[in-house]
């Protein structure tokens, strides 16, 4: 049974996984196989940041809601942006800038430059909601991210995430669920074909969509599903939290490596939230 623990432990894992080689260049670092220390944020191995705190974020708002509450859900994001609330630390750390100004202001930035990967790095607890619609998909990742392009990737992926509850391969959902009226979405017709010399992994939500399904077509297990998406460089914690929400469903949490588990700080963290 593909379970919600599954995918969170999936998007921390990732998370951590890839936040100490943020920002790096591909090729510019040996290669991630384990759990580092972040030099960048001086954060032990095994920390994550913005991605899976927002994640538990949402989790905590249906487990205590139990239903979709956007208003509920903003609360949340402003109390770890205020006071740390679902990190290891008690600090909000890699905060990006379209999440920074839209929990300030408590309105989406509905804005092409806008368009990064903040709503599709936390949205796949909406995978266990039952009879998730996509009004909801959208309403959720318009909590910051409100342009259209953003919450059609966050609807792809949830789709996709759905699919492979349902026991479709992973070429079979992503083929099920690519959107024939934004062709900004295309390349996912492909991605079988590309090289990694074709992958781009920055910030911007389609780049990373593109990239964590492409890190999923191109391998066969959790592991090198996470070592590939991490190793791509550039936004490497998202890459990895976002590849790791659909693996964590597609292999479960029985088959990530041991020895990552055990250096996630503060797993009871993420077990408190867990609604499903």
């Amino acid at each position: 049974m593909k379970t919600l623990r599954d995918a969170v432990y999936g998007v921390a894992v990732g998370d951590a996984l890839g936040s100490p080689v943020q920002f790096k260049p591909r090729g510019s670092y040996p290669k991630v196989t384990e759990m580092l220390y972040c030099d960048i944020f001086h954060k032990e191995a095994g920390t994550w940041t913005d991605d899976t705190s927002l994640t538990l974020a949402l989790c905590d708002s249906i487990k205590q809601c139990d239903k979709i509450d956007t208003k509920d859900i903003h609360k949340n994001f402003v109390m770890w942006l205020d006071r740390g609330d679902y990190t290891q630390d008690g600090k909000a750390f890699d905060v990006g800038r379209t999440c920074f100004n839209a929990i300030l202001a408590n309105k989406g930035i509905n804005d092409f430059n806008a368009n990064g990967n903040g709503s599709l790095m936390r949205i796949i607890p909406l995978a266990f909601v039952e009879n998730i619609t996509d009004q909801q998909i959208e309403q959720v990742s318009a909590i910051t991210h409100a342009h259209s392009i953003a919450c059609e990737a966050c609807k792809i992926y949830i789709h996709i995430a759905l699919d492979l509850k349902n026991g479709k391969s992973i070429s079979e959902a992503i083929h099920a669920n690519i959107p024939k009226a934004y062709s900004i979405f295309a390349n996912l017709q492909n991605l079988e074909d590309y090289s990694v010399d074709d992958i781009k992994s920055t910030g911007y939500v389609v780049d990373t969509l593109e990239a964590s399904l492409w890190c999923l077509l191109k391998t066969s297990s959790f592991r090198d599903a996470l070592e590939t998406a991490v190793n791509l460089g550039d936004d490497t914690d998202t890459i990895g939290a976002v590849t790791g929400g659909l693996a964590g469903i597609f292999y479960g949490i029985e088959n990530m490596p041991e020895t990552w588990l055990a250096a996630l700080r503060k797993p009871e963290m993420i077990e408190k939230y867990l609604f499903a």
